[in-house]
């Protein structure tokens, strides 16, 4: 098997999550996935988009972990969770996913507008990296414990 690597740009999402979705995530029901309103509408939007996560025989590729955001929202905010002036804590999902680095500006652009436009918060956490490099086989190699 040959390893490349391919460059690519990491689109990381901070997703908020009520507590019961968290707590069912934290205990492996994976199913909260598809039950849960705002993550679905995030799935959703990830499948919709052909150019995240396309790694070949793989698509709509991501990785994702659960945490914490912090904020205290000023008096001219007006915030989808908590209140003006005073420190709020939410539950997060944040999802990780990729697109080529070639991809023009104006695609990345319209790939990231798209999620801001199904995201809930007032100002989300989108990030966008400069070009990493992750690696791809190079050739189609037989899973783990399967025989080849």
């Amino acid at each position: 098997m040959d390893i490349g690597m391919k460059s690519v740009r990491k689109l990381r999402v901070h997703w908020p999550i009520g507590a019961g979705s968290l707590r069912r995530l934290v205990e492996g029901d994976l199913e909260v996935l598809k039950a849960d309103p705002g993550l679905s509408s995030l799935f959703d939007t990830l499948e919709s988009c052909p150019d995240l996560g396309d790694f070949g025989n793989y698509r709509h590729v991501f990785e994702s972990s659960l945490g914490f955001e912090g904020f205290t929202a000023s008096a001219g905010a007006n915030p989808t969770f908590g209140r003006a002036d005073e420190r709020t804590f939410s539950p997060t999902f944040v999802l990780t996913t990729y697109l080529d680095a070639d991809l023009s500006e104006e695609a990345v652009s319209r790939l990231v507008e798209r999620m801001i436009e199904v995201h809930p918060w007032e100002v989300p956490v989108i990030e966008l990296s400069g070009p990493v490099r992750v690696s791809t086989a190079a050739s189609v190699r037989p899973a783990l414990g399967r025989a080849s």
